[in-house]
């Protein structure tokens, strides 16, 4: 009688066949191992031929301005795919950045429009978020920031008052920072002593300092009482401590300094020091916009202003515009730089009454 499979009844039983339910162990695979220096494999819809400067995309995560980026990579401590990183290395999408080792998040491309922050800072902070002296430092009175952080643009001095930016993007930190868009800085600035018509005709022209020539592109003279004198001037760059020794070379020392507007933005009339206030989306979109296009009422210097040196303005300074806060006026009078912009200017009430009076019809 021949024997069969109880599981095949049609085929005949192979003695050599296991009576077993279990399936006989597979094969290990071995899998390519994968190191640093082989990028990921790019998503879908990122086109991995473009390339961009490390420093940008570092800025753009959120790490610092280019400046700071081009500074740490310089440091030794950035790595793309496992090699250390040079100051203007190009990275595809798809490469491996890590900064002291720890993996960098790169920056989702959308089209959000960048946050902007204006602090009125105060004298007696530093702007840095790390102090070996223990300093006080602007950073301790930011708000914080889902999924980012703030990034400064620029730097005021220790004792130097007025508006101070901060923004979530390091490519808007870039446009607002870079010589080459020539953001106006315009300032008021007390001094002991008083400008003669030599010294302002000095200033703007250019007086030579150790890292190159500097010159405002106005002066205007706001007054003053005994020894002390109050000018506001205007420039386009940012150079540390550029207005103090700018004075200095003309024989006079700055005893207090304010910055009143950066760009378009303009220091508010009821923003008491340490204060800060975000500026509205739609105010920025159009600001960015306007700043790409070159307008002069972003706050760029003026084309003839670049081209050819910029009259001597004499006389009294005429209130400025600004678009921050729905365009409100900031005071040009001298008690409003004296006492540091607190409780001076009118209110929002009062000015809508001054509106209403202006708007109503004259009885005869």
């Amino acid at each position: 009688m021949k024997t069969t499979n109880r599981q095949s009844p049609n085929k005949p039983f192979n003695k050599l066949q296991k009576r077993t339910p279990f399936r006989a162990p597979a094969k290990k695979k071995t899998l390519p191992v994968r190191t640093e220096a082989a990028p990921a494999p790019a998503a879908a819809g990122i086109d991995v031929s473009v390339t961009e400067k490390l420093q940008k995309v570092l800025a753009e995560a959120g790490l610092g301005s280019r400046r700071d980026m081009e500074a740490l990579i310089a440091t030794g401590v950035v790595t793309v795919n496992g090699d250390v990183a040079k100051v203007g290395d190009r990275v595809h999408a798809n490469d491996s950045i890590r900064v002291k080792g720890r993996l960098v998040k790169r920056a989702v491309k959308t089209d959000d429009v960048p946050q902007v922050l204006l602090y009125h800072k105060p004298a007696g902070e530093i702007v840095s978020a790390d102090d070996p002296q223990g300093r006080p430092t602007v950073f301790d009175h930011l708000p914080r920031l889902a999924g980012g952080r703030w990034i400064a643009v620029g730097r005021l001095d220790f004792n130097t008052e007025g508006v101070l930016l901060f923004t979530d993007s390091g490519q808007l930190a870039n446009l607002l920072m870079h010589p080459r868009y020539r953001i106006e800085r315009e300032y008021a600035v007390r001094v002991q002593g008083e400008l003669t018509e030599e010294a302002k005709e000095k200033l703007l022209k250019g007086v030579k300092l150790e890292d190159g020539i500097a010159s405002f592109s106005r002066v205007e003279d706001i007054g003053g009482v005994s020894s002390n004198h109050w000018y506001r001037v205007t420039l386009a760059e940012g150079r540390n401590r550029e207005v103090r020794r700018t004075f200095e070379a003309v024989g006079l020392t700055v005893s207090r300094l304010i910055r009143v507007r950066f760009g378009a933005v303009l220091l508010p009339k009821d923003l008491p020091r340490g204060a800060k206030m975000l500026l509205g989306s739609d105010w920025v979109k159009g600001w960015i916009e306007d700043l790409k296009a070159g307008r002069e009422r972003a706050g760029v210097v003026p084309q003839a202003a670049q081209t050819s040196q910029a009259p001597l303005r004499t006389g009294k300074a005429k209130a400025g515009m600004g678009a921050n806060k729905g365009g409100r006026k900031f005071a040009s009078r001298k008690d409003v730089y004296d006492k540091g912009y607190e409780g001076l200017a009118e209110s929002k009430r009062r000015a809508n009454k001054r509106v209403g009076r202006t708007s109503a019809p004259r009885g005869r």
